[in-house]
């Protein structure tokens, strides 16, 4: 039986800055994370390279950040608890935010545009300030448009590198 309807697509969001016991450094992590998120119910569709980048908190380690694709027919609420058990397989555990990781994962954006309840928000509430989120998410996903502010995500990472005139008379001297 084939369903013309194509599985709606998740941009996740991954970064690590803590080595794992069996993976190893931050880049390895995110690769063997790549691996964990195939399921029979997650297909992967594409990832972006592997960039490193500064912590945003507390944190004085830098992080390893990439962005995959995946379709997947679960609710963005279950595409939440199996990105989670997928983080605590990984050792994450609960507490101070921007610390140290051994993985974040985060839905970044869905086909089926915006969400929001108690315990998650798409498209990520931050994901339009941050170079590392939108750097690795142009590569896969260039023209994907961000639901509520209706810019792609080529023009908001453009937007981040840009240039912004702050005071003309400064730049004058």
């Amino acid at each position: 039986m084939s369903d013309a309807t194509p599985l709606p697509l998740y941009a996740i969001g991954l970064g690590s800055n803590r080595r794992h016991a069996r993976f190893g450094d931050p880049r390895s992590v995110l690769m063997a994370a790549l691996a964990a998120l195939e399921g029979e119910d997650i297909e992967p569709v594409d990832a972006s390279p592997i960039i490193a980048s500064d912590p945003v908190g507390p944190s004085r380690r830098r992080y390893a950040n990439a962005v995959a694709l995946v379709a997947s027919p679960l609710p963005p609420p279950e595409m939440l608890e199996r990105l989670q058990a997928i983080e605590a397989d990984f050792g994450r555990r609960t507490g101070q935010r921007w610390s140290a990781r051994t993985l974040d994962l985060d839905i970044l954006l869905w086909s089926g545009g915006a969400w929001s309840d108690a315990a998650l928000t798409i498209p990520h509430p931050a994901m339009a300030e941050r170079a590392f989120v939108l750097g690795p998410l142009r590569a896969v996903a260039p023209e994907w448009p961000h639901p509520l502010l209706g810019r792609s995500v080529r023009q908001l990472a453009a937007r981040l590198v840009r240039a912004k005139p702050v005071d003309r008379r400064a730049s004058a001297h």
